[in-house]
């Protein structure tokens, strides 16, 4: 859709049935037990993002009645596919709606710069896809949530820090600190090689507009080709994921993606998280997106209506290969939106 033309309304374009297993049904909750087992329907729904459109999966969490709902997004390079609806179906068995959707530029949304990962332009879409569901005949606007994980963990706590609208969050194994994280993770040498990359892509971008460079995701062996992540888990777990799951996911990101990863860091926005509910989850010994940098923005969350869960003898990438492990972090999820959404 060309920039500046009339943005339609949000619609549901297909129907579609999951059966859910009992996962995340809050300890407390008669109407939650009720609901286990059931099955929940899920809606393709579009919504506009500064002009383009974002295309996504409503889990309805209730047909008869206005009830609170979740905004699911990924990490770097995810599509929709990916873990994301472990969580919702189990959000929408205990009553809540659960939106996920594909960023601009990733997976089925729009956008001419493919794999372009500019976090900034990712929350924006996070926030329109708060502003559709406030507009939904289902969702109560009133009672809205946001989770996120890995990158997206990150902007769940900027979001609770910035858009009021958002009542309760759940970040989970978050980036938190894109400077020193790649710094790390790379080493000295590998970093030098990074950094050699990102000046020849500048250099490309100004002379030649509308060129770019590209680099992996994750990679084998990263002494011998440079990616954002160098960790072999990771490419073996994604492209088995891609396999199975979803096609549509891309071991790929601009440059420039990098670039902004670097200059990305929650630190002034976790101490302005006065009053949202925060839970925090954390793989314990997490050395991709770092737990001792993850423990210490939770630290300077400064409400008390938070909490953090460690999740023992589990890395970042079993919270995507492991089905047990996503299942306990998908009910620990569930139980702190039930405890802080529903009435």
């Amino acid at each position: 859709m060309p920039r500046g033309s009339p943005k339609p309304p949000a619609r549901s374009v297909t129907e579609h049935n999951a059966s859910v297993a009992a996962v995340g049904d809050h300890p407390q909750s008669s109407e939650n037990q009720r609901r286990r087992g059931r099955m929940v329907k899920r809606l393709d729904v579009e919504f506009q993002s500064e002009g383009e459109t974002v295309r996504g999966w409503l889990y309805v969490g209730d047909e008869n009645r206005r009830s609170p709902a979740v905004v699911l997004a990924g990490g770097w390079c995810y599509v929709r596919e990916i873990v994301m609806p472990v969580y919702a179906q189990a959000f929408a068995s205990a009553g809540i709606n659960a939106l996920v959707f594909d960023y601009r530029n990733l997976g089925v949304s729009d956008g001419d710069d493919r794999q372009h990962l500019d976090p900034w332009a990712q929350i924006r879409d996070y926030q329109n896809a708060l502003s559709f569901l406030e507009r939904h005949e289902l969702v109560d606007p009133d009672r809205l949530g946001v989770w996120g994980i890995s990158y997206s963990g990150g902007h769940a706590l900027i979001l609770a820090a910035t858009d009021p609208r958002v009542r309760a969050i759940v970040s989970q194994i978050p980036v938190v600190d894109g400077y020193e994280n790649m710094r790390r993770v790379h080493g000295t040498m590998e970093y030098r090689a990074l950094w050699d990359l990102i000046l020849k892509d500048r250099t490309l971008r100004y002379e030649k507009p509308g060129e770019r460079l590209y680099l992996p995701h994750a990679t084998e062996n990263s002494a011998e080709e440079i990616s954002s992540w160098p960790f072999p888990e990771t490419v073996r777990t994604f492209m088995a994921i891609k396999e199975n799951e979803a096609p549509l996911y891309q071991n790929s990101s601009t440059v420039e993606s990098v670039d902004l990863l670097l200059n990305y860091d929650v630190g002034p926005f976790v101490k302005r998280i006065y009053n949202t509910p925060t839970l925090m989850i954390v793989a314990e010994g997490d050395d991709l997106t770092l737990w001792d940098l993850e423990i210490d923005a939770f630290n300077r969350i400064p409400t008390n209506r938070k909490k953090l869960e460690v999740l023992p003898h589990t890395s970042h990438m079993t919270l995507y290969s492991d089905k047990s492990k996503v299942e306990k972090a998908a009910e620990m999820a569930t139980e702190w939106f039930v405890e802080t959404l529903q009435p």
